[in-house]
């Protein structure tokens, strides 16, 4: 008999056959809606990309777009997942540098919010690295079963 790790609520809700997917969509819900609400306001998307600087705007608007939807798709369809968490984590990095700035940023409040927002970035990229993982461990061990 193997001892016991962790509580026995804990082993449920890891064994719940959903508890995958949620945490999945928990992962990327974000950028699926955030992609879905930039498709359905097309001079937004723009917009955006133009604040920040990205130029021609409309063509990293229509990247943007497809990363924040493909990615999602990919990680939570279960296929490909390393293809839509690399997506995602570059996407992210990428995000990350060019709007949280923070070391070009005077002391402060702004300074220390962009801070924050940038360090939440770099742990979101580990949850797409660690996701990217799992999901190859899980094809490790269905690969094992059938050979």
């Amino acid at each position: 008999m193997r001892p016991q790790s962790d509580p026995r609520f804990v082993d449920a809700i890891l064994d719940w056959r959903w508890t995958g997917f949620v945490a999945r969509l928990a992962l990327v819900g974000a950028y699926l809606l955030g992609g879905i609400v930039k498709a359905s306001d097309w001079p937004a998307a723009v917009a955006e990309q133009a604040h920040f600087g990205m130029q021609p705007a409309p063509v990293f608007a229509a990247l943007t777009i497809l990363v924040e939807i493909v990615g999602p798709v990919l990680i939570l369809w279960g296929r490909f997942v390393w293809l839509g968490a690399g997506m995602l984590g570059v996407f992210t990095l990428l995000a990350a540098i060019t709007a949280n700035a923070f070391w070009a940023m005077p002391a402060g409040q702004a300074r220390f919010m962009a801070t924050n927002a940038f360090f939440e970035h770099l742990g979101l990229i580990g949850g797409f690295v660690l996701a990217a993982i799992v999901a190859e461990l899980d094809q490790r061990a269905k690969d094992a079963r059938r050979g």
